[in-house]
């Protein structure tokens, strides 16, 4: 019993951390950083002289929580938990509103396309790159959409790339320490 009440527990933090990590990405990209253009989102440097929309590592993170919470609840909660989150984003900033829903929910699809079929052959390799399609996507559309260039893709593809293996490392870790699916409940 005391099992199956730790195994809700972190399963509906492990979803209301991915859900949160959306309004966090919308806050962070209007408030920390610098601006270089009228307009522009707030930017932060990620490595090798690249720039990044800040909202970059709280949607690093999503990709990575999502397929967190589709590895502890299955197919369908990873569903459900991307339908609420393109809404959240939708509702969470009005000037971004479209670009963000349109490329979370892309970037979340393709994602989670890459990441089904890959899950138990090797987390590690699933979690990497889905997340790294999925920050692609997620980047080219949302960079497009809300500011009309795509001039700081490489920046959000490799902030996204750091949290995709920061991720890759802890899902593949905390799997093979517990060396099983047994506490894993796949709808």
């Amino acid at each position: 019993m005391q099992k199956l009440n730790q195994f809700k527990a972190v399963s509906v933090l492990s979803f209301l951390a991915y859900l949160l990590s959306i309004p966090l990405a919308n806050w962070l990209i209007e408030n920390i950083g610098n601006v270089r253009f009228p307009g522009g989102p707030h930017v932060f440097p990620v490595g090798f002289g690249l720039e990044a929309p800040s909202g970059v590592l709280a949607i690093g993170f999503a990709l990575v929580a999502r397929d967190y919470v589709q590895h502890r609840l299955g197919k369908k909660y990873a569903l459900i938990a991307i339908a609420v989150g393109v809404v959240l984003s939708f509702f969470i900033n009005s000037d971004l509103a479209w670009a963000s829903a349109l490329a979370f929910t892309f970037g979340e699809l393709s994602d989670f396309a890459v990441y089904t079929p890959l899950q138990k052959k090797n987390t590690f390799a699933a979690v990497l790159l889905s997340g790294l399609v999925g920050g692609v996507v997620d980047s080219l559309i949302f960079l497009q959409v809300a500011f009309g260039s795509t001039q700081y893709w490489q920046g959000q593809v490799l902030g996204k790339t750091w949290m995709a293996i920061i991720g890759a490392v802890v899902l593949s870790s905390i799997k093979n320490y517990r060396g099983s699916e047994k506490d894993c409940l796949l709808v």
